[in-house]
């Protein structure tokens, strides 16, 4: 009885001053209180002769005459005297690394919640009236924390609503009409959502790759075993022919001839080497799928930059021994297609991304994209976030009256002249200009004309190793629409410039 006394002791309390019923009385709408609390509570509406409830509202003409709830009050006897017996055990109250209650006096009891609009952690008891009053039904209940000072704005003491991004800050609001005046602001609650739905698309590529990097060392252990079990069977055939090469050198030294004859023919079926199953370049080639698989996620995992470069040239020297005949069908390339994104950090700010940062739209409209050194400032360009080596093929949509589709190195100049920004004008980057009736190749600013066919699709095939870039036009068959053949020294990276015009847009095809 006890225990249950403990456990709805809570139902008990007065609104008003949080604590057990003292001397309870009931309004006319049914709430309880304590008597000396309700009657203060309307004696502040005193003169204007309109008395409500603190937790319902409803108004009372004239002041009601308040009556003892007997029955509330014998259960309050009950209750405190099963208070004074069973005072709250040590797990109640708050101990090292627990959240006290703000209102609690004395002794804390641990808080269970914190409210971000009063900016106060609450124990059971005192969160009661966020539950029961209409006047808290607005506000923001998070499990109890003590990191409260985060949520305040250390410059006007005020409670941090807002997220600048330009400057990638929480600020309140009167940040927002002062020191951040003019930037670009949203609610915090709307750049969580945004900022939520990448983190559970990076969630989703982690486990993708701890799942295919599982896979990798299964293969790892496979070419291991193979790789030992090959050496096993190489060393077994040497030993035997060194025997047998030893026999051979004894009877050939043999002077007596019907001793050498009569050896000679047991031993002639050792006269040439034997026959082994063990082929080490096959093995090799094996070993060269394998890797080729593997290429691409160990090119794709963020490092730093430092180890990232030692994985570039260590997939590029791969590449020297994994190159292979450009396909000739589009289910041939689509083998090496390769998932590409691009990266918002480069897009000018007249260009806006779109479905998971795979089409690029020219509007006119600036963006709000935060400063950043590597975004083109000068032209309607973007690169990719992923660098390319190896064998990567991909395809794009293109609607407009011209489109450039082009692969740059990572360090072409994002500001400054047009010829060095543009690509296709300088020797950092290769375009293909895609109009309505023709095409035109260029690089290093120079051009090369292109009859066709014209197609509003089109694909890219980069044999990073063999130093050849194919641009082919994409309807029911494959046509080679423009080749390159050079030197690739570093990753290239997928890029597109885009016209100043309305509706003009590119998209990365999901093959």
């Amino acid at each position: 009885m006890a225990q249950q006394a403990q456990f709805d002791q809570g139902q008990f309390c007065c609104s008003i001053c949080l604590d057990l019923l003292r001397h309870p009385v009931t309004v006319p709408c049914g709430h309880n209180y304590c008597s000396g609390c309700i009657e203060g509570f309307w004696s502040q509406d005193d003169q204007r002769g309109r008395f409500s409830c603190p937790q319902c509202s409803q108004t009372f003409i004239p002041r009601p005459v308040l009556k003892k709830n007997n029955m509330l009050a014998e259960i309050m006897d009950l209750l405190k005297k099963t208070r004074l017996q069973g005072v709250p055990t040590d797990h109640c109250y708050a101990g090292p690394g627990d959240v006290p209650c703000d209102v609690c006096t004395g002794r804390k009891l641990k808080a269970v919640k914190t409210c971000l609009q009063c900016l106060v952690s609450y124990c059971d008891t005192h969160l009661q009236p966020h539950y029961q009053s209409p006047a808290f039904k607005k506000h923001k209940l998070i499990e109890a924390s003590s990191k409260l000072q985060e949520n305040i704005c250390s410059l006007h003491d005020e409670v941090t609503k807002l997220f600048c991004r330009t400057d990638q800050q929480c600020i309140c609001y009167l940040c927002s009409v002062e020191e951040h005046k003019g930037h670009d602001m949203i609610s915090a609650a709307a750049e969580r959502t945004e900022k939520q739905r990448e983190l559970d698309t990076s969630q989703k590529n982690f486990q993708q790759r701890i799942h295919e990097g599982e896979k990798d060392i299964k293969v790892f252990a496979l070419i291991r075993d193979s790789a030992e079990e090959q050496r096993n069977r190489v060393e077994q055939e040497i030993t035997e022919l060194r025997r047998r090469h030893a026999e051979l050198e004894h009877i050939s030294h043999v002077e007596d001839h019907i001793h050498f004859l009569q050896h000679y023919t047991s031993l002639s079926a050792s006269t040439h080497p034997v026959s082994s199953n063990v082929r080490p370049m096959r093995y090799f080639e094996d070993v060269t799928v394998a890797v080729a698989k593997m290429r691409d996620q160990l090119e794709n995992i963020p490092k730093d930059k430092e180890e990232g470069t030692m994985v570039s040239e260590t997939v590029i020297r791969l590449d020297g021994l994994l190159s292979a005949p450009e396909p000739k069908t589009r289910a041939e390339f689509i083998i090496y297609s390769r998932p590409i994104t691009l990266d918002p950090n480069t897009a000018n700010t007249d260009l806006s991304l779109s479905k998971g940062n795979r089409k690029v739209t020219w509007i006119d409209k600036q963006q709000s994209y935060p400063h950043h050194p590597e975004r083109f400032t000068e032209v309607c360009q973007v690169l990719s976030r992923e660098g390319l080596t190896g064998l990567c093929y991909w395809e794009v949509e293109m609607i407009g009256q011209r489109v450039d589709i082009a692969v740059s190195y990572i360090d072409i100049s994002r500001t400054g002249y047009v010829y060095e920004c543009q690509f296709g004008r300088n020797d950092k980057s290769w375009s293909l200009m895609c109009y309505k009736r023709s095409y035109d190749f260029r690089y290093n600013d120079t051009g090369t004309f292109i009859p066709g066919p014209v197609s509003s699709r089109v694909g890219v095939y980069l044999d990073h190793s063999a130093g050849t870039l194919s641009f082919y036009s994409v309807s029911d068959t494959m046509t080679l629409l423009h080749r390159v053949e050079t030197t690739f020294t570093s990753p290239l990276y997928a890029g597109f410039w885009l016209p100043p015009i309305n509706g003009s847009n590119v998209e990365l095809c999901d093959l």
